[in-house]
């Protein structure tokens, strides 16, 4: 049986059905209601991640576990080794974690100090372990849909940093095959996608698939943070925008790993683009 948390999100929805199709006993993990269009024969647990407590019935006969933090529980929450001592009582052989390219590139960044925490954890587990680092996700780019539904305008800042962003798909797929077979235990993959590609590039993407026009104004760093700082700690706000702006050569860097483990090249911001253009439409 395999568990697998953030069920409802970029990643977890592609991962489930994966999972299902590869024949797995799968658990999806969410804190609402059984999400619409689940995979038939797919069980559902309705329960918090951040919560051990609530997650030790779910994780009752379990062989591997998929974490994934959503949210706020990047910042705060119990101890990681709660949860993970909960998937080893459980019995829980192996687990594979959603970290953060940013814990190789920028080890003291305070943004990301809960998931170095994990990672952590989860490497002196004593299971076999699988830590995946992706960059920048392609879905990011569904913070402008809303501006391209109702202006065919993008707003972003820095519009000629180009940052390899990597389809939360791959990431998924990524994860199925450490999480169903065997040769993965022990690794570490920072998942990027084929091409650095710019926010301005990103916009003559989404413009072409919807054979549309679409203006791209470049906001300052100061427009950007204020905007941010709406919906974001003000820790990770900063991080962020240093990312974007000023990257550091290997966040620059395409990576290999969704190659090697896929053994397909990664997937490019125009097929992440042409899944999901409804939002924009």
């Amino acid at each position: 049986m395999i568990v697998v948390t953030g069920a409802t999100g970029n990643v977890g929805r592609t991962l489930v059905p994966l999972l299902a199709e590869r024949g797995e006993d799968v658990v999806a993990v969410s804190r609402r209601e059984r999400p619409e269009g689940l995979a038939a024969g797919v069980r559902h647990a309705r329960a918090d991640v951040g919560s051990s407590a609530a997650m030790r019935p779910v994780l009752d006969s379990a062989d591997a576990f998929f974490i994934l933090l959503g949210g706020e529980l990047n910042g705060f929450g119990e101890p990681p080794e709660a949860l993970v001592g909960a998937a080893l009582d459980a019995g829980v052989k192996r687990i594979v974690l959603l970290s953060s390219q940013i814990n190789a590139t920028r080890p003291e960044a305070p943004s990301h100090g809960r998931l170095r925490a994990f990672e952590a954890a989860v490497r002196g587990s004593g299971a076999d372990f699988t830590v995946l680092r992706p960059g920048g996700f392609a879905s990011n780019a569904l913070a402008w849909a809303e501006s391209v539904r109702g202006g065919r305008t993008v707003h972003a800042p820095f519009g000629d940093v180009a940052l390899p962003v990597v389809d939360p798909a791959d990431i998924a797929e990524v994860a199925a095959v450490a999480l169903c077979e065997e040769g993965h235990a022990g690794a570490t993959y920072e998942l990027t996608g084929p091409e650095a590609v710019s926010p301005r590039r990103q916009t003559e993407v989404i413009a072409r698939a919807l054979g549309e026009d679409v203006a791209f104004v470049e906001l300052s760093r100061a427009q950007a943070r204020a905007r941010m700082a709406q919906f974001m700690p003000e820790e990770v706000v900063d991080g962020t925008l240093d990312i974007l702006g000023v990257p550091l050569p290997a966040e620059r860097q395409v990576g290999f790993d969704v190659e090697r483990v896929l053994g397909r090249r990664a997937r490019p911001f125009g097929d992440w683009v042409a899944r999901s253009l409804s939002a924009f439409r």
